[in-house]
């Protein structure tokens, strides 16, 4: 059952459309290297389409009728947008969600020091990451600051061709015998990403301070530029990931190498997927999570009640709400989980099964089950709802592939699937294919990412 391949059948309008939605989809990724600055942007470009905020909406007690667009966004960093169907919400929402926090370091609560007229700021990786391929890059510092008075300055440097970068030092070839005789995982220690940020000390200090002239340097720094007091790191989501733009990849243009799709890849094109939905008859959802990438934990995450509570304020807000309404709600809806899978790399052959892979350029990807060895920690849709999704796909010809997360025994992962599974509803995992997933640049196919669009879209339609 080899898959063909999507270019060798896209017409030249095909073509078009796809590089407009790979353009909107690179300006996101830009936009969006964290999951606030995800949220930012969605919401924007929502407002634009004509969504609402559900909290507004319902603070003027202004009722919720079909056709309304409505979003809801939690701490900044998780949010669920609605376009209300005609049918009784209670027969179910047709929803996809994906997640919008990727690997990265974030800066601790203490970081920063000087060592030997160098200044660094101390990080803790985010996420399951090859440690040692974050060394030798040019690094951005993305983020916020919450000063005691509840202003809340917004941190973005490394961008801007203007702008300096950050980085984090590797030792020299010359001198690293004894360092490549580690194993891959201790080449590189969590404590030693340390980030580079200056080596010029300020000068006329007094006597105390003169031990730590660049680190007193770096703090004029931040105090001119951004009113920041060394302090107030304490109150700081600062994360450090890859300086630089989304970029097209290969000599014929046909892949996208950039920062952090896993899984904005899915979430950009699931949110483009809704807006494209005209007149639902069940009401569509766009669900975007933080926290996917350390188990879905804590307010922002998938376990949190933050969806559940959306949900149950929008009842209420069209004049249904009861427990027993939400829960048939929750239970009777149908769900993509909207994660990439991983490609096929046959420079890593051993690690696939290869009538079992993803393959880049051969459509969204279909994982009935993740999990690890033995499907542990998976959800493992049923078949009765691989037939349906399959039958919608077949029908618009969509383009579209079965894979499992590598051999058995090799490794694994999951995403917020088994989550959603919890209220009774039908969930399959459904993304696109990357290579060098988690990598600080990972790669995906242009026409799986339209693919994906189109795939959602016709979820959103007729599941």
């Amino acid at each position: 059952m080899e898959r063909r391949n999507l270019w060798l059948s896209y017409t030249e309008g095909e073509e078009k459309e796809m590089e407009k939605t790979v353009s909107m989809y690179r300006d996101f990724l830009d936009a969006g290297k964290t999951e606030r600055e995800c949220v930012t942007r969605i919401v924007k470009e929502a407002e634009e389409a004509g969504y609402v905020s559900l909290e507004e909406k319902l603070a003027k007690g202004e009722p919720i009728r079909p056709g309304d667009k409505i979003y809801a966004a939690g701490m900044k960093k998780i949010l669920v947008l609605f376009h209300v169907g005609t049918e009784n919400i209670e027969k179910g929402m047709n929803i996809l969600g994906a997640h919008i926090d990727s690997p990265r370091l974030d800066i601790k609560q203490n970081p920063l020091y000087e060592d030997t007229d160098l200044a660094y700021l101390d990080t803790h990786y985010y996420g399951g990451v090859k440690k040692y391929q974050w060394v030798a890059l040019p690094l951005a510092l993305h983020g916020v600051v919450a000063k005691k008075d509840g202003t809340v300055i917004q941190v973005n440097i490394g961008e801007d061709e203007k702008d300096p970068v950050v980085y984090i030092t590797d030792l020299l070839i010359h001198l690293s015998g004894k360092q490549l005789q580690k194993k891959a995982a201790e080449v590189i220690e969590g404590e030693n990403l340390d980030i580079l940020i200056g080596s010029r000390p300020l000068k006329d200090l007094g006597d105390e301070k003169k031990k730590e002239a660049v680190k007193e340097n770096i703090l004029r720094i931040l105090k001119d530029k951004y009113d920041m007091e060394e302090e107030d790191f304490l109150s700081a989501e600062l994360e450090i990931v890859p300086a630089g733009k989304a970029r097209e990849c290969g000599l014929d243009r046909s892949m996208i190498a950039a920062y952090g799709q896993d899984d904005r890849v899915c979430a950009y094109t699931s949110f483009l997927a809704l807006l494209e939905v005209e007149a639902p008859r069940r009401t569509s959802c766009c669900l975007l999570t933080d926290k996917e990438e350390i188990g879905s934990v804590g307010a922002t995450g998938m376990q949190s009640r933050f969806f559940e509570n959306t949900v149950a304020e929008l009842l209420e807000g069209m004049g249904c709400f009861t427990e027993l309404a939400l829960r048939r709600t929750l239970r009777n809806s149908c769900m993509l989980s909207s994660d990439v899978s991983a490609g096929y790399d046959p420079a890593y052959a051993d690690a696939f099964e290869k009538k079992n892979a993803a393959y880049l350029g051969r459509g969204i990807v279909l994982n009935k089950f993740t999990g690890a060895r033995g499907k542990s920690g998976s959800n493992d849709a049923n078949a009765e709802y691989v037939a349906k999704i399959r039958e919608i796909f077949d029908k618009h010809e969509i383009g579209f592939q079965t894979a499992e997360l590598g051999k058995v025994d090799v490794g694994g992962g999951g995403t917020i699937a088994y989550i959603a599974a919890l209220y009774g509803m039908e969930v399959i995992d459904s993304g696109v294919a990357v290579l060098s997933m988690h990598a600080p640049w990972e790669v995906t196919s242009k026409a799986d990412v339209h693919e994906a669009k189109k795939a959602y879209k016709v979820f959103l339609e007729e599941a």
